[in-house]
């Protein structure tokens, strides 16, 4: 189902690191990706978060799409429980910013993703040592990329819709008679 028309709007796309965060964005159209910003993490205090939410609102972006790093088995460990964390709280930024609360938030799997920015860095001509401050862009990019591409061809989003933690039961208490 090739030239199915995407969903217009700005997205941002997210690779979630444990020292930084690259952002990535669109165009209105939804068809290119391109690197947007590196911020730092902030594990206490949630600056990036915060960054994040004003990227949003900046780019009045239509959804955020962040990397879920997935073991090469599929599964999901540290990394996915951190990403999972950033992601509630950013969930919780965007409820809290007036007309941002139905902001979608998708995980999309990012297996490799780091790896293949790593060596399209490395064949731009980039140096080794410089990798670093923009990689976790070229990785977000990547990410936004393939969610772009995919809803292109498919008329579907990419990945899982973010709804939270899972949801608790209520206590309840016992009646004593």
């Amino acid at each position: 189902m090739t030239g199915t028309v995407a969903r217009s709007g700005r997205r941002l796309g997210i690779d979630v690191g444990a020292a930084r965060v690259g952002v990535a964005t669109c165009d209105p159209h939804g068809v290119l990706a391109t690197p947007l910003v590196t911020l730092g993490r902030d594990l206490e205090g949630r600056r990036d978060v915060r960054e994040v939410l004003d990227l949003v609102r900046e780019h009045e972006a239509i959804e955020v799409v962040v990397g879920l790093p997935r073991s090469l088995d599929g599964s999901e460990g540290p990394a996915a429980a951190h990403v999972r964390d950033w992601c509630d709280a950013l969930r919780a930024a965007l409820t809290s910013a007036d007309g941002f609360s139905d902001t979608p938030i998708r995980l999309v799997d990012e297996r490799l993703t780091t790896v293949d920015a790593h060596r399209g860095l490395h064949a731009s001509g980039l140096p080794g040592r410089a990798h670093r401050r923009v990689v976790d862009q070229a990785a977000a990019v990547l990410i936004l990329q393939a969610a772009l591409d995919r809803e292109r061809a498919t008329g579907e989003p990419l990945g899982e819709l973010f709804a939270g933690p899972p949801a608790r039961k209520p206590r309840r208490k016992e009646r004593r008679r």
